[in-house]
This record gives structure tokens, sequence and C-alpha cells, in this order.
């Protein structure tokens, strides 16, 4: 049977059709659709059960396919790549824990940085963790990767990390799928259940048993079907080895078939043999990763000093950015494809808070009040609200990482910064920020929070916010007191109130927040559309 999927559908139907027992995640570009196609299927297939509602964070999402994993069910965990690293405690612990359930931890990284605050690579994770990593080329090997990684993943004992790029997550192509899928794994008990105990004594043993386990997993990258190699008995001038996507460009630079040997790789470790081969019979190799030069790093310390290493490291190929058809046919020297100019009649235009938005009150709000304070400083969050840095408002001085504005502004009020003011989000503050929130009550920091909940996780497509109808219960839990825990509605008819309350609070030589509270003007559109349509039924 075929379908047309994008490469993160491909994902979500592979690990369906593997027998998935539980998707775990936190929205983020580009990993979300992941997600929101299980839940879909979910709705119209009720059973078997698949679980699939959102986490409050990655850590969250990491820990509870383990227990999964623990029960004996497959689990997949998704993710962008910042997300690694919230979620790294977890992950690499559970390269010495072991599974028991196939795991599958899918990390969607972002080269160029469409959406995201850095280009970081996740196959380094995977390296430093000691477990075997995936990564696809195309939409079809998205979806033959999951049931292979499932098994793989049970076969070795170990949770395997499977990465992809914005690219490949956000392109459509036919996917040959299943037409029946595996049945769910039936609940069991870890062969070692001391193993989960991670007690120092325990942990070494582990932790040996996993370093003894690498032959393995280098065995399995040699044997992979996804690790593939052209022959070529003579001596060449070049050789390539490509990953990932790399090899979908690379294959589109030669329709008509490749003139030189080729290495593609898919699976990790790198498998160093095929590596060895390759160089032994080619004059120098270009390595085309999308990403940062993880294979080509690894090469500089096994091939001989005299093997010519071409790629990322020595500008062959761009040392930042993601990689496209074009800068690989220039890597390759081939000539380069008729391009056209900018248009010099079209106007850029930057990204702005929706018409409607209830961030834009909050930032006027905040505009107006802090022009009477020449030193204040407004600490930013991961969130649309963040577009609050652009014009017409300007109004955050940082945007750093999920909850950095609350810590940020209590370490700036420590260092004398007044006033000191945190604007995050709602599905921001429960993601990462009521820790920050917990460390400035207990110090009494003069910071003004303002959470501005518009009652979903707007950024990525109005997702359930965990703390939805919860925040005041849990400031008051984390210690502010009540006399400077304000709601106010945040429309322009209310800008007098809003005003008001800022100054008061800013002027409280404590920990205050304020939570400006509106729905999303998307989400609201599309209830409103959701509720007509269910009257037009009845």
């Amino acid at each position: 049977m075929k379908k047309l999927l994008l490469g993160d559908q491909a994902i979500a139907q592979g690990a369906l059709d593997a027998g998935l027992s539980g998707v775990y995640a936190y929205p983020g570009t580009p990993s979300t659709e992941i997600t929101e196609y299980i839940q879909e299927w979910s709705r119209k297939n009720p059973s078997p059960t698949v679980h699939s509602r959102w986490c409050t964070n990655e850590k969250t999402a990491m820990e509870a396919a383990l227990g999964m994993s623990y029960a004996g069910k497959r689990a997949l965990v998704c993710m962008k790549h910042v997300g690694m690293n919230v979620c790294a405690d977890a992950f690499v612990n559970s390269a010495v824990t072991g599974v028991n359930g196939g795991l599958i931890v899918l990390a969607a990284d972002d080269p160029s940085m469409h959406s995201s605050q850095n280009e970081q690579d996740s196959r380094f994770y995977g390296k430093f963790a000691l477990v075997p990593i995936l990564e696809p080329s195309n939409q079809q090997e998205c979806y033959d990767m999951m049931a292979y990684g499932f098994d793989l993943s049970e076969r070795l004992r170990l949770p395997v990390l499977m990465r992809i790029v914005t690219r490949l997550a956000h392109s459509r192509a036919v996917v040959e799928v299943a037409e029946t899928s595996r049945p769910q794994n039936a609940i069991s008990s870890p062969a070692d259940p001391t193993g989960w105990v991670l007690l120092p004594a325990r942990a070494r043993r582990k932790y040996n048993e996993l370093i003894a386990a690498q032959p393995l997993l280098q065995e399995s990258s040699a044997t992979s079907p996804f690790n593939r190699k052209t022959e070529s008995s003579e001596k060449k001038a070049l050789g390539v080895v490509a990953a990932g996507i790399g090899y979908n460009y690379l294959m589109e630079n030669y329709p008509e078939g490749v003139p030189f040997p080729v290495l593609k790789v898919s699976q990790y470790p790198l498998p160093t043999e095929a590596v060895c081969d390759l160089a032994a019979r080619c004059k120098e190799l270009l390595i085309i990763e999308d990403g940062q030069p993880f294979i080509e790093e690894q090469l500089c310390g096994l091939l001989p000093i005299q093997t010519i290493i071409r790629g990322r490291l020595d500008g062959t190929l761009p040392r930042a950015g993601e990689l496209n058809p074009d800068n690989v046919k220039a890597a390759l020297g081939l000539p380069s494809a008729q391009t056209f100019g900018a248009c010099d009649t079209v106007t850029a235009r930057p990204p702005a808070l929706c018409q409607g938005c209830g961030h834009r009150s909050v930032y006027e709000a905040l505009n107006k009040v802090l022009a009477d304070y020449p030193d204040s400083r407004v600490f930013g969050d991961i969130g649309c609200y963040t577009l609050g840095a652009l014009p017409p408002y300007q109004a955050l001085h940082s945007c750093v990482d999920m909850g950095a504005s609350i810590t940020m502004a209590k370490g700036a009020a420590d260092a004398g910064i007044f006033p000191a003011v945190a604007v995050i989000g709602d599905s921001t503050f429960t993601h990462s920020g009521m820790t920050g929130l917990l460390d400035a009550v207990n110090e009494n920091s003069p910071i003004t929070v303002v959470i501005s909940d518009n009652l979903t996780t707007g950024m990525t497509g109005g997702q359930d916010s965990a703390g939805t109808n919860k925040f005041e219960a849990i400031c008051r839990g984390l210690g502010v007191a009540d006399e400077h825990l304000k709601v106010v509605v945040p429309l322009p008819a209310n800008m007098d109130e809003i005003t008001r309350i800022l100054r008061e609070e800013i002027e409280y030589k404590g920990v205050s927040v304020i939570i400006p509270r509106r729905e999303c003007i998307q989400t609201l559109a599309r209830h409103t559309r959701q509720k007509k349509q269910n009257l037009e039924k009845n």
C-alpha cells in the first residue's frame, strides 16, 4: 500500500505498524507532526490503545517512555534537537540501564536554525551515550527504520537514537507501507531488574556491560541494510561518504548514476572497515553530511594522514547552515545550475505577532510602564511571544533557552538591575520555568514575572498546554504571595488596569507574578469553527 507522507508522518506510521504502545513528546519544530499524526490515528482507531498525550517537557517524555519500555512495551520519544539537552540525563542513563521493550528516541535537528536557537547535531549525543544511531536518507527509510530500530533496540537491549533534519521531516514522498501492523508487545518484566537501580556498584557493572557491547553495535552497523557502498576495484581520484539526507542530495546530482565509489551511511557507529576500504581505493574523500562534521572529524583520527579529507572543515561545503543540492553540486565540482537574483519588487516580511494576539497588549503595557525606568531589563523566553523582540515592540533584551527568563531575571536582580522583568509563556513556564520561580521565591528576589497565558502551546500550532487552568495554584504552591499574584485580561480596553498593576508590582521589592490570560487568536478561531460545525451537524 502506498501513501504520500511527510518524513515525520512516515516515522509515525512506521512506529504504529511496528507495534507502538506509546509516543511521548513535547512539541517542537520540526518534530511536532510525528505525535500529531499518532494522535489523529488514535482518534480514528481507539483500539489498540496507543498513548499519545503531550508531555510537560522532553525530560518527562524520556522518563515516561523508559517506564513503558521497562514494562516490555515499545515506546517512541520525539523532540527537536534542543530537547535532547533537556532529556540528556535520562537519555544517557537509559544506555546504562538498557531497555526491555524497544525504545527509539527521535531527534529532529534544524540546520540553518529555521526555528531554533542553535545548530547542534544530535548524533554527538548518540556517540556520547554509546548507543546505536539511525539516520534515514528519505521518507521510505523513515518508515522502514522504525520496525528495524525497535527490533535492533530489543536485540541489543539498548535505546536507539534516530536523527532526522528539517528538510526530511517536512518534505513529502510516496512511501510503501505495510498492509497489516505488528501487534503490541505484551507486558513483561526486565530480565535483570537490578540493572535499573543505578546505585554506583550496579551502575559500574552496567557501564562495563555497555562498553563490552560496543563490538556488537559495530557489527550491526557493518552489516546494516541501510549502510551501502558501491564497489570499484580500481583506484579512483574521489570517493564519497554520504550520510542521511546528504545521500539524497548526492543522488539528485547524478540521476544516471554516480561515477565514483560511494559509501552511504545511515547507521552508526561509523562502519570503520568500509570507510578504510573506501579510503584505500581513493586519493581523496568528500564527506557529505547535514549538520556538524560528525563523520569528518572521526575520519581525521581514523585514516592515514596522507588521506585527503574534504567537507565542512576545509570549506568544501559550508561550515554552517543546511546542505542542499546546489552546495553539494559545487562541492562535487559540477557546473552550477541557472539561478535567479532576488526580486527587487518584493519586500521582506519579518514574522510578527498575529493581529488580535493578547501578547501585543502585554508588550504595549510593558513598554508604556518601563519607559519610566531607563535601566529596566526584560528577559524573554521561547515561544511566539519572542517576536516581541522585533519591531514594533522591541521589548525583550534576552532569549536564550526554555525557562531562562525567570532565572536570568533573578540573576540580573542579584547583580543590582532594577527593574528586572521576566516574560514567559504558559507552556514554557510548566516546561522549565517553575524551578526558576521557586529559586526566586526562596530568596524573595525583586523580580516581576509575566506569565503570558494564551491557553495553548501557540508557537508550534496550538497543542495542549500542560498547566492550563493551573497557574495560580502552581504559583501559590511555589510560595508566591496571594497579594502579589494578579490575573489580567490583555485587551486594549484594559490597558489602564494592566499598566497600574505592572507599576505596583515592579515597585514591590519581592517576587510578583502577573498572568495576562486570553486565548490564542488562532485556536479561538479554530474552536469557534468547530463549535459552529457541531451545531450544524446537530
